[in-house]
């Protein structure tokens, strides 16, 4: 069972680190750097209104894909972070996901990948709360923590494929 155990936790971690790789390939290696054009909204549900009341379906279709795709991305953090940490307190593991999403917001500003959006770190940690409370939902359903982790693993397990593919398919221009 000991060994069971061992490879399961192997493969978790596995997945976590192809994740990342998922993450950091979306987050600063799929945008072209334009240090002359840096767009910065430090204004929250700025962007998002902007998507909501525009006309253009061109628009809303790219707005659709930005706060989706924003919240999704965070949504694994959420769930690994109580999966590898002893702490499961939400508000501690949601501000972990807030410290993330803002370091990956300045990078981008710095270096003027992308856009800087407050509403990036709004909808990240919408996502990786919905992680967390997932996480949860799990432990609330399934109260042997160890079911709860091997529910997980079978979810890591159908989603790899996914990530792999578009972490070494798949070119992406976001």
């Amino acid at each position: 069972m000991i060994k069971r155990e061992r490879i399961k936790t192997f493969f978790l971690y596995g997945v976590f680190i192809c994740y990342i790789l998922l993450l950091i390939k979306i987050l600063f290696l799929s945008r072209i750097s334009n240090l002359d054009h840096r767009s910065i909204n430090l204004i929250p549900f700025y962007s998002i209104k902007e998507y909501l009341f525009s006309s253009s379906a061109s628009i809303k279709k790219f707005a659709f894909g930005n706060v989706g795709g924003n919240i999704a991305i965070f949504i694994p953090l959420g769930a690994y972070l109580l999966l590898f940490k002893n702490n499961k307190r939400v508000i501690t593991n949601l501000l972990f996901v807030f410290i993330v999403s803002l370091f990956v917001e300045i990078i981008q500003g710095i270096f003027g990948i992308g856009a800087s959006d407050i509403d990036d770190i709004i909808l990240n940690c919408l996502g990786g709360l919905i992680g967390i409370l997932g996480y949860k939902f799990f432990l609330f359903i399934l109260p042997d923590e160890k079911k709860v982790h091997t529910a997980i693993a079978i979810l890591s397990a159908i989603a790899l494929p996914r990530i792999l593919f578009y972490l070494f398919i798949m070119k992406m221009r976001l």
